[in-house]
């Protein structure tokens, strides 16, 4: 007989970690600095020990050599495609760009990547998405270009296809509130959105990644509006997940959604760690149940404490 709980931490170290569930598989991929690493499991719990496959590897030189982070993979039209964050190595933040990979293959485990090169955004950025809505494809990313008021905030663009962007970039959230400008910096980084109940809530997340203050945010639209209309996203005006000292959780965001294996339970993905002041390096990979509130907003609760034992996803 299986196992019927599983513990947090599922992956250490385990930062941004990103999960895309294809009918009755889970593909699961973390931040790896110099490389892409892709997990494939059937079980969400356990995803880390999956089989895994180094399927990109940077180059030696160019614009996309160095510090490889938040990779992303989403299924489009039948096809693969991988999101990921580089720079060359030398410059930071205005050499940083968002690169996408495709593969037609069926299993991303087969097939070949084909690089398509870098989207192009209006600013550098980083942390890029993908969303389709009413047929529309959008992409959102976290871009640079207002020091010092704030590092980073969020952008919204059309897209012609996956790997190319169409009209205007509009600013859809910046860092305006207190627990959006803990650690030294405010920024709004790691957007992914979530759809349920006729409605669209843009999670991201909130401070330096290396504050205990790290913490997800919210914006929502009713499916009927304009998604490229900023005035019409309710921005949250406190954090919706946040550290929990009681638990010993601290800096908790940059995260993804999924559902359990038989598709009654939904699931949030997310780095945090373990200790007060535990830094960057020390990120891990979590993931717990989460329920909706009455007006149909999610409720992520509080992250779960380490020791404590969750219950297996429903169908594994």
């Amino acid at each position: 007989m299986g196992k019927s709980t599983f513990y947090n931490p599922i992956l250490e170290p385990g930062a941004d970690p990103w999960v895309y569930k294809d009918k009755d598989t889970y593909y699961f991929m973390v931040t790896k600095r110099t490389r892409l690493d892709l997990w494939k499991s059937p079980t969400l719990s356990g995803m880390a020990q999956g089989n895994c496959k180094t399927i990109w590897t940077a180059p030696s030189e160019g614009i996309n050599c160095a510090n490889i982070w938040a990779p992303e993979i989403h299924r489009i039209n039948g096809k693969w495609y991988i999101y990921f964050t580089a720079n060359d190595g030398i410059g930071d933040d205005q050499s940083r760009k968002i690169f996408v990979l495709e593969n037609s293959a069926e299993d991303p485990f087969g097939g070949n990547w084909i690089d398509r090169g870098y989207v192009n955004t209006e600013y550098p950025g980083l942390d890029g998405t993908i969303f389709e809505h009413k047929g529309c494809l959008y992409f959102v990313y976290a871009g640079y270009g207002n020091f010092p008021a704030y590092g980073s905030a969020l952008y919204i663009v059309e897209m012609e296809n996956p790997w190319t962007l169409t009209g205007p970039n509009v600013l859809l959230s910046k860092p305006e509130y207190n627990w959006e400008k803990q650690g030294g910096m405010a920024i709004n980084e790691g957007p992914v959105m979530l759809k349920r109940n006729n409605k669209l809530f843009l999670i991201y997340s909130a401070s330096t990644t290396w504050s205990d203050d790290y913490s997800l945010g919210m914006l929502t639209i009713s499916e009927n509006m304009d998604v490229m209309n900023p005035e019409v996203w309710l921005k949250s005006t406190e954090p919706v997940f946040k550290k929990s000292i009681e638990n010993k959780v601290f800096a908790p965001g940059h995260n993804s959604f999924t559902q359990s294996p038989d598709g009654t339970e939904d699931w949030i993905v997310y780095h945090a760690t373990s200790e007060s002041e535990g830094g960057s390096q020390r990120r891990s990979a979590r993931i717990q149940k989460f329920n909706w509130n009455a007006d149909g907003s999610p409720n992520f609760g509080v992250p779960l404490c380490t020791s404590a034992p969750i219950t297996i996803p429903s169908g594994e």
